[in-house]
């Protein structure tokens, strides 16, 4: 469910806005007037859910770009990495 505080709790109740945000990874909706401002959430939570966006984002590129015909077979790709880095065998 979700946890919804006035703007005033920023000022007066930081440090346990900050704690409920760090232990239940969970965001934190302030209110201005009685109206939705702000979501407040530990760096941790917003770092993960920037890179589950920007996974999407990729797959979203790299699924356009297949049905254009605009792809290599994994093995090419592989064996192009390999000859770059100097992967062959050992």
């Amino acid at each position: 469910m979700a946890t919804i505080r006035p703007s005033s709790d920023l000022r007066n109740k930081y440090n346990e806005i900050s704690e409920f945000c760090h232990t239940y990874n969970e965001p934190v909706f302030i209110t201005k007037n009685g109206t939705g401002d702000l979501v407040v959430l530990s760096n941790a939570e917003y770092e993960r859910l920037s890179g589950k966006q920007e996974l999407y984002r990729l797959l979203d590129e790299g699924l356009a770009a297949k049905a254009g015909g605009k792809f290599r077979a994994a093995g090419d790709v592989f064996a192009d990495l390999e000859s770059e880095f100097n992967l062959g065998e050992v």
